[in-house]
């Protein structure tokens, strides 16, 4: 009998090992709900491989948040959250030693240096290396630098003091009260400490030109310079937002994408787009726990305050969770959901390039989910009619599969009981002889059909369904045109899909490729009656032999312009003199 208190809770397979880790507020309920409810075929997959089961009860819901992130490190689960990208990223260290060096490094040694990072851009960290060397210029060499050496002159300067890039201090040029000074500054810079930096070098700056000493001034200015131009580049938000985290998620059915940048005094010193594939349709909010601890825990962030899109379930210690609704703070969050958005969309479209199938099968899983069907809808149909005031009725039936039109499956059906206008009719007839004669035909019946109307012609094409005794074995559902309502059967009510959403482009797509096929059959018609029409206001042109001139000469502006041995192949000699005559007086 499983508790109901918080815990962790671990699946096995039959070689016993883990498979899946969670987290619970009440065990009971979380564990059991993988087997009472079984919403996708992912989940079904896990529970069919779960062997034993074991859970670690903990004292609150925020114990197991941290017990279940430190399992997933230690078993990385075959179907928990996998991170598509777990490379190691470079840090800038300030190395301990005398007169230390500044430099980038993908290994950390645990000497007493510094590490700042790590960096998901090697752009942006040379970037501000760049700025430090230009402000404050350090050795790059590799010398052991002491104060006894540098008395008895055990070393020389080289090419980097000549140029510019070191103040030489293995040659006393530069003091070791200066060197540390600039090390200080660096220090602060690193840690986006930028408007501290300039505020002490603009009142060293005046305390230097108010001393007379205008060199010295002089070097503070281009410093001061350097380093406004760097801070007019990198500041995006208020300078008052200090030392916080910025998650926002962006995600799919099987993917997510979850966008981290950390702001100091205004200024984005880190981004990061983490991306991580989904197992069994996690959650965002999931997602984002799992994401937050991982990207923290990675770079080394001590920040206290996190802005995110959403609450979370479960607190993180030591953590504030803003969710801002407006100002800087939301433009920020705004900013950094658009570069989420922007990097999934992206990563869809290069696994779409190398896999075309893959968006085929994405797409037909979110309108099985979406649309509660039992299969994928792989072949779709959808009838729409098309009449003037009842005149010159059609039923079009066009054919989807795999998402693409079947044209050569599109069928056409002109009603054979239906007097005057009567929608219904003419929906009921045409969704009776397609189902009937595919019956008969012993072809399979499609996934999906789709009745462009509301609640009354969805009706209309259950009855059809119900007489041929298939109706809840051929899945359909009605879409209203002017809200795009669409309607299940037995639900008066209907339901509103996203507008974004691809399910709804899809029925879209079929609704308009079903009216516009439709609406040109109609006017085919509508045509060809009008032309019978005129044709038999010419004596000796009944309806019979009307036709028989527009199969031969294909249209009335054929029949027009022929000579009379033209038309004495197809009518006799004195019906050719009636229709040349008519045609000449109704110029």
């Amino acid at each position: 009998m499983l508790p109901c208190t918080p815990g962790v809770y671990q699946f096995l397979n039959a070689e016993g090992s883990v498979i899946y880790v969670g987290k619970a507020k009440s065990l009971k309920n979380r564990v059991s709900s993988y087997f009472n409810r079984q919403d996708s075929g992912k989940t079904r997959v896990l529970v069919s491989k779960i062997i034993d089961l074991k859970i670690i009860e903990v004292e609150t819901e925020t114990d197991a948040l941290l017990l279940e992130n430190s399992l997933i490190k230690k078993y990385r689960p075959r179907y928990n959250i996998l991170l598509k990208d777990d490379k190691t990223y470079p840090w800038i260290v300030i190395k301990n030693e005398a007169f230390p060096r500044i430099f980038s490094t993908r290994q950390i040694i645990k000497d007493g240096s510094e590490y700042f990072g790590p960096y998901a851009s090697v752009k942006q960290m040379y970037a501000v290396l760049d700025l430090i060397k230009e402000s404050f210029p350090f050795r790059s060499c590799q010398l052991r630098l002491s104060d006894e050496g540098i008395a008895a002159g055990k070393f020389s300067d080289c090419l980097e003091y000549q140029i510019g890039n070191c103040g030489a201090p293995c040659v006393a040029r530069q003091s070791a009260d200066s060197y540390s000074e600039g090390v200080t500054y660096a220090r602060k810079l690193l840690k986006g400490q930028f408007s501290d930096v300039l505020k002490e070098l603009r009142n060293e700056m005046h305390a230097a030109a108010n001393n007379l000493k205008f060199e010295r001034a002089h070097q503070l200015k281009l410093k001061l310079e350097i380093l406004q131009t760097f801070q007019a580049k990198s500041t995006v938000v208020h300078p008052d937002i200090h030392d916080v985290d910025v998650f926002t998620i962006a995600s799919d059915e099987e993917n997510a994408v979850v966008n981290f940048m950390k702001v100091n005094n205004g200024i984005i010193i880190q981004s990061h787009n983490l991306e991580l594939k989904k197992k069994i349709l996690e959650s965002d909010e999931d997602v984002l726990t799992y994401a937050v601890m991982h990207v923290r825990e990675k770079f080394n962030s001590t920040s206290h305050q996190i802005f995110l899109p959403q609450s979370l379930e479960y607190e993180i210690p030591g953590i504030e969770v803003v969710v801002p609704k407006r100002g800087d703070k939301r433009k920020l969050v705004e900013l950094s959901l658009r570069n989420a958005t922007r990097t999934l969309l992206e990563g869809r479209k290069q696994e779409e390039l190398k896999n075309p199938s893959h968006r085929v099968d994405r797409i037909l899983e979110t309108a099985q989910r979406e649309l509660h069907l039992t299969s994928l809808p792989r072949h779709i149909e959808c009838f729409d009619n098309s009449n003037i005031q009842g005149a010159f009725p059609v039923s079009a039936c066009v054919v989807f599969r795999n998402t693409k039109p079947s044209k050569k499956e599109y069928r056409i059906f002109h009603p054979r009981s239906v007097i005057g206008p009567d929608d219904f009719q003419t929906m009921r007839e045409a969704v009776l002889r397609r189902y009937r004669r595919m019956l008969q035909e012993k072809e399979p019946l499609p996934d999906l059909l789709i009745i462009d109307g509301g609640i009354g012609q969805l009706n209309a094409a259950l009855e059809s369904l119900e007489q041929l005794n298939i109706r809840g074995k051929l899945p359909i559902i009605g879409i209203a045109k002017k809200l795009e309502e669409i309607y299940f059967p037995e639900d008066d009510t209907p339901i509103h899909l996203d507008k974004r959403s691809e399910t709804l482009r899809l029925i879209q797509q079929l609704r308009d490729e079903a009216h516009d096929y439709g609406l040109g059959k109609h006017r085919d018609r509508r045509s060809k009656a009008q032309t019978t029409s005129m044709l038999e206001e010419i004596p000796g042109v009944g309806k019979q032999t009307a036709r028989k001139l527009l199969t031969y000469f294909s249209s009335i502006d054929v029949i027009r312009q022929a000579s009379a041995e033209d038309l004495e192949r197809a009518v006799s000699t004195s019906t050719a003199k009636n229709i040349i005559q008519f045609f000449q007086e109704n110029r």
